[in-house]
């Protein structure tokens, strides 16, 4: 055979083949699925990732520690980054049993870009020291994820419509930071908190969480779901990334209602924001209703990662034996640190009479009503919390140790004191990957207004301890 048509016969088959794989490629595509949540093969009330279960022995009794991660992207997994820093220099319990304050973490509540720190957290422990700067602090994520999209074999995967592109996230995440790891590697250990990863329900418009408890309601079994696509839904801010979906078993087999939303229901003296929760609870066990729920970016419906605590906090209030339900048998102390990391942005529009333009109209209103929105939460946090510890002030009775301090740590960032890091602050982005020494200034900000806040040194100062300057 003469050269030229042996080369042209090599390029025919190179070109057979490449058409191979693609429709290969495209019929796989065309079955792509996103990974199904499992059932639940049997109901266990006592077992499985919940706060009761994840309580570690070694944590004093004294104290409950909790920590809030708002959304905001990286610049909020940033910001917790510095605070769980902080917690980490400081110590705490008495003379001769010091210990860091970190270690004193009972629950981590996160939304969004603060799911990544609080997830890494509770996996991992300390490795997030050495390891979370480049696995995803100081990684070009935003970049990663659009390239993974654009990939040929993932675009033909996208084309499907049950995959999109918070599903291939999900994968992303789970490559880089969680490495296949699941909810039920999240068992119990000395130091390490509870954390209680939050979406949206969009159907609802109502904040769903990721434990056990929240499992139960639709038949799944939370152990063997991937922290990657808790955080992945966590973190699905539309319309950029898509709803993570699950499957809901209740809807072809009802599981029993959970006690407290029937006692919620019929007692005719519930607070309206304790029924309104059991109405939403109750939507997931309706036979032949919402086969499939759909979650979208915790901040949505609560960008400070502060409603988890609240809601349980309403429930256990709710409650005729709230001691035993929160686990503050012991307790004289309840603290909770609130990582904001909102922006104000200063767009100019009361400077001139031209209408702002139709993309800032729309940052803002998110941006307005998220901000108002937190405001409230922070205010009813505090006035429930202060109900909850005269509740339990009062059930303890006789020979109870000393009188419940509550303790409400806020950091806002976008009021920082210092002029340069206020401006400084405003001007970052809300975005998946931000430059090196941006994400070094936001963790040395966040250390360092912990650490003058007020309310935390009174907080460690009533430990006996003192605070360590970052």
């Amino acid at each position: 055979m003469k050269p030229g048509l042996r080369g042209f016969f090599r390029r025919l088959r190179g070109l057979a083949l490449s058409c191979l794989g693609a429709g290969l490629a495209f019929l796989s595509g065309g079955c792509s699925h996103y990974p199904v949540n499992a059932p639940q093969v049997m109901e266990a009330p006592q077992s499985g990732y919940r706060f009761q279960n994840s309580l570690s022995p070694e944590n004093s009794e004294d104290l409950m520690l909790m920590l809030a991660f708002s959304g905001g992207g990286t610049r909020a997994a940033a910001l917790a980054y510095g605070v769980l820093e902080q917690l980490a220099r400081t110590e705490a319990g008495p003379p001769g049993h010091a210990h860091r304050m970190l270690d004193e973490v009972d629950l981590i509540s996160s939304v969004s870009g603060g799911s990544f720190t609080a997830a890494y957290y509770a996996l991992w422990g300390d490795r997030i020291f050495t390891d979370f700067e480049p696995q995803f602090l100081k990684r070009h994520v935003q970049n990663g994820l659009i390239f993974s999209c654009l990939a040929p074999w993932n675009a033909v995967r996208l084309a499907s419509p049950l995959f999109n592109s918070s599903d291939l996230a999900a994968e992303y995440y789970d490559r880089h930071m969680f490495k296949g790891a699941k909810f039920g590697d999240l068992t119990p250990r000395s130091g390490r908190p509870f954390v209680l990863i939050n979406a949206t329900d969009i159907a609802l418009g109502g904040r769903f969480e990721f434990s056990q408890d929240q499992f139960d309601l639709i038949r799944s079994d939370l152990s063997q779901f991937p922290i990657s696509r808790a955080v992945a839904a966590s973190a699905a801010f539309p319309p950029i990334l898509t709803p993570i979906v699950l499957k809901n078993y209740s809807a072809e087999l009802p599981v029993p209602e959970p006690a407290w939303i029937h006692s919620a229901l019929a007692d005719p003296a519930s607070s309206s924001r304790l029924r309104n929760l059991a109405l939403q609870e109750r939507s997931y066990l309706v036979a032949g209703r919402r086969r499939f729920i759909h979650l979208l970016d915790g901040g949505i419906t609560d960008n400070l990662g502060l409603r988890g605590s609240m809601d349980r906090t309403i429930v256990f209030a709710g409650s005729p034996d709230p001691v035993s339900s929160l686990s503050l048998k012991k307790a004289r102390r309840v603290a909770v640190i609130i990582v904001d990391a909102h922006a104000d942005r200063d767009y100019g529009w009361d400077s001139r009479e031209k209408a702002p333009r139709l993309w800032n109209l729309l940052g803002a209103a998110g941006g307005v009503p998220i901000s108002r929105y937190s405001f409230e939460t922070i205010e009813l946090f505090k006035e429930t919390g202060a109900r909850l510890a005269r509740q339990i002030q009062a059930t303890r009775g006789e020979g109870a140790s000393g009188e419940l301090a509550v303790y409400t740590v806020e950091l806002h960032f976008s009021q920082l004191e210092n002029e340069a890091d206020r401006g400084f602050f405003n001007r970052v982005p809300t975005r998946m990957q931000l430059p090196p020494q941006t994400v070094d200034r936001l963790r040395q900000i966040a250390a360092s207004e912990l650490a003058g806040n007020a309310e935390f040194r009174r907080l460690v100062k009533d430990l006996g301890k003192s605070v360590i300057p970052p």
